[in-house]
């Protein structure tokens, strides 16, 4: 699907080179220049801790050190999406994972020593160590991508179709979990049967902004399916989501990168950002045979 706008790579370039943390330079490097994998499983590797999990504000508005699920979910997507897959890493993580996971398996949205250090306001550890959709659901969904067999894996997947089953109602965050769970899960028949059931909150509960222009904090189709193979992508009909290519592509500022629609709170957790999401704009708008001057590379 093409769109009609092409987004300026060498000057994306030059504000990743300029702007971007080194684990984002070094994706961009992988996806585009054809760079080796290596480099970005070490620039993962760096914000491990010892006990296996990930922390050090890889996920960036989550600024403390400790491990947390989100920075877990962060690596595996980042090690998945660049080829620079370490099972060594992966396994460590799931062992955390375990370690700290809810009673009833999976993970929960985050840990309480999110509240040691420096984060956004809307990270706090829920009473009672739920498991959470959206953690819960994006890490099994990349583990399932790889065919990454572990005891955590087993649990979650339960949990995760468990909650599936009497979903009702959600808000957009934990779709992203659900959809990135039934995006790779290996039983297809019953996660293509499940998109039909959940695919319709989407718009029942107005999760999902149609309209390009919309203001504000919203989640567009893209966000939901941002790939041509997306599971939800039949949600969307072709004219939609062509007007979001080309607002995506149209949303490259004077300096080149990209910017998001949440709140900022930090200088560096909004410099992060915008490093993180101007590799990804590239990364769907190329996925989508968008742009012109990517196709070349």
């Amino acid at each position: 699907m093409t769109t009609n706008k092409t987004p300026d790579f060498g000057a994306a370039a030059t504000f990743i080179a300029g702007h971007a943390r080194v684990l984002d330079r070094r994706v961009f490097q992988r996806l585009f220049t054809d760079g080796p994998a290596t480099p970005v499983r070490d620039a993962i590797a760096a914000y491990r801790n010892d006990d296996g999990g990930f922390g050090l504000a890889l996920e960036p508005d989550c600024r403390v050190a400790a491990s947390q699920p989100a920075a877990v979910e962060m690596a595996f997507r980042i090690m998945d999406l660049a080829d620079a897959w370490d099972t060594t890493l992966v396994a460590g993580a799931c062992d955390w994972l375990a370690a700290v996971a809810p009673a009833e398996g999976g993970a929960t949205f985050a840990m309480p020593s999110v509240a040691d250090g420096p984060h956004a306001p809307w990270w706090a550890a829920a009473d009672g160590h739920p498991a959470s959709l959206i953690q819960t659901g994006q890490i099994a969904g990349v583990l399932h991508a790889r065919r990454f067999a572990h005891p955590w894996l087993d649990r979650a997947t339960e949990v995760m179709w468990e909650r599936i089953g009497k979903l009702t109602d959600a808000n957009g965050y934990e779709m992203f979990g659900v959809l990135a769970f039934l995006q790779h899960v290996p039983d297809r028949a019953r996660a293509e049967a499940a998109v039909r059931q959940v695919g319709p909150l989407l718009f029942d509960k107005k999760l999902v902004a149609l309209d390009p222009d919309a203001a504000g904090e919203v989640h567009t189709p893209l966000d939901f399916a941002p790939l041509p193979d997306s599971v939800a992508r039949p949600l969307f009909d072709d004219a939609t989501i062509t007007a979001h290519l080309d607002h995506l592509a149209a949303g490259q500022r004077d300096d080149g990168g990209w910017m998001f629609n949440w709140p900022s709170w930090s200088p560096a957790a909004e410099a992060d950002w915008r490093g993180f999401l101007t590799v990804d704009a590239l990364r769907v708008l190329r996925a989508n045979d968008t742009a012109t001057a990517l196709t070349s590379l």
